[in-house]
């Protein structure tokens, strides 16, 4: 079944008894601790608490949260706080690491490592951000939006398999896969046609239709797209977005959550083990939401 909203996640979380525990690094953090809290009353979380546990305990009684219901563990320096939430996943004490009120070097210094880290050897970290898709009552992913600054096509190729991996566990059998750019013919002056052409070539394991390069309007609609003169099954039925850089994913899943005002949720993918590291501009709704992802991915 393909969700079709994120609260279709939590409710089929809810209905399957599932509960998973996450470990928050540098948890000091008004929003990132909000939305744990509000996971955890909603029954879907148990909650590791790592940082600054004066300001934690202060925090939780801000929100009218007994403590008694976390487990807080003391820790001063940031990266060890990463490094501790890894290694309590690692050791099965939690299921998922949370990046809290911490620099995004650290937490990343931490999933990263090469002993004691989430990245087998040749898999590439990429990001995703899984989009409510209102007007179609469904969801889409788009990536790369915060993690690769300019991938080249292999890196574009590892990219869009995650995401695939990532749509499989949203309950899409056989995702359609566009790839952006300006327009829809290839132009060697453009260079992410170029390779949006060869991606479209490429075999995915198990994808549904593959096009590019697409521009965003003909991606979402059949009608633009016979207007153009485009045939593809996957104008106006694309499940994920693959944009040429990061600046063209940033700008266009902020405008979606800032104009549009969609919801949203941001993924890790790649990693042997979910991962939450969110925006420092999400709302505690929109960690929420990456917390429903995140506990699919740990299914």
């Amino acid at each position: 079944m393909a969700f079709k909203s994120f609260a279709d996640m939590e409710q089929y979380i809810l209905s399957n008894g599932i509960v998973k525990t996450i470990a928050l690094a540098c948890a000091q953090d008004d929003i990132a601790l909000e939305a744990v809290v509000d996971a955890k009353r909603k029954g879907v979380v148990k909650g590791v608490l790592i940082g600054d546990t004066t300001k934690i305990r202060a925090l939780l009684a801000e929100l009218n949260e007994p403590e008694s219901d976390y487990e807080l563990i003391e820790c001063a320096d940031e990266l060890e706080s990463g490094k501790i939430a890894v290694r309590l996943v690692k050791e099965g004490k939690a299921d998922i690491p949370m990046k809290g009120l911490m620099m995004t070097a650290n937490f990343m210094r931490a999933i990263l490592n090469k002993e004691e880290g989430f990245l087998n050897p040749g898999d590439l970290l990429s990001q995703a951000t899984v989009l409510e898709y209102t007007d179609e009552e469904r969801m889409q992913i788009i990536a790369d939006c915060a993690v690769n600054i300019a991938p080249d096509l292999e890196a574009k190729k590892k990219i869009t398999q995650n995401c695939i991996n990532l749509a499989h566990q949203l309950g899409i059998e056989k995702p359609n896969v566009a790839f952006l750019s300006a327009l829809e013919k290839v132009n060697p002056k453009m260079p992410s046609t170029v390779d949006a052409a060869e991606l479209a070539q490429t075999s995915f394991e198990d994808a549904g239709a593959l096009a590019g390069p697409l521009a965003l309007d003909i991606t979402l609609s059949e009608e633009a797209a016979a207007h153009k003169g485009v045939s593809s099954p996957v104008c106006g039925h694309a499940d994920i977005l693959i944009v040429p850089t990061i600046e063209a994913g940033n700008i266009f899943t902020k405008a979606l959550t800032f104009y549009a005002h969609l919801k949203s949720a941001g993924t890790l993918n790649g990693t042997t083990h979910p991962v939450i590291m969110t925006s420092r501009t999400d709302t505690p709704e929109d960690k929420y939401y990456s917390i429903l992802c995140a506990i699919l991915k740990a299914i």
